[in-house]
């Protein structure tokens, strides 16, 4: 076994805890949850960034507008995880703040598209660009291959969470 920099001890690559767990499962247990945990006090951080009011839970809505254009409500509460009353009601409060709108589906006359405003999008841009130059200042003295392969393993992990 050896200490890694935080002081956590890790034993061999598939050696099991007496209660049966893999060490390896374990790390990543423990890791992810420093990292969840790191992410959820950010993400408080950029909400608060691209409006001093906008709940914490309601910025990952913004970042799904700003990447994918307009969403029907449905969708985002199915992305999100949350029903449609909540969704609905994070909805209103982004569009009192000014950083979404409401507009007819092309697509089917019925149905309303949810997108960012002028204003909406340039909040969530800047905010996002501060966060971007946060990660390339802390990551510096990686090599870009690592910050490549990190993201490729998040974005696996991602889709295997999703399922």
């Amino acid at each position: 076994m050896h200490e890694d920099e935080s002081g956590g001890a890790h034993g061999a690559v598939g050696q099991m805890t007496p209660s049966g767990a893999d060490q390896e499962f374990l790390a990543l247990e423990r890791e992810l949850t420093v990292l969840l945990r790191r992410a959820r006090a950010n993400q408080g951080e950029m909400a608060r960034e691209v409006h001093p009011d906008l709940e914490s839970s309601a910025y990952g809505l913004l970042i799904r507008l700003d990447e994918l254009g307009g969403q029907r409500a449905t969708a985002l509460a199915g992305y999100i995880g949350v029903g449609k009353a909540t969704m609905s009601r994070q909805l209103r409060a982004l569009e009192d703040l000014g950083l979404i709108a409401r507009e007819p589906d092309p697509a089917d006359g019925r149905a309303w598209l949810v997108t960012l405003t002028d204003e909406g999008r340039h909040r969530v841009g800047t905010v996002r660009e501060a966060r971007r130059g946060r990660y390339v200042r802390q990551l510096a003295h990686w090599d870009r291959h690592e910050v490549a392969e990190l993201a490729r393993l998040l974005h696996e992990l991602n889709g295997v969470m999703a399922k």
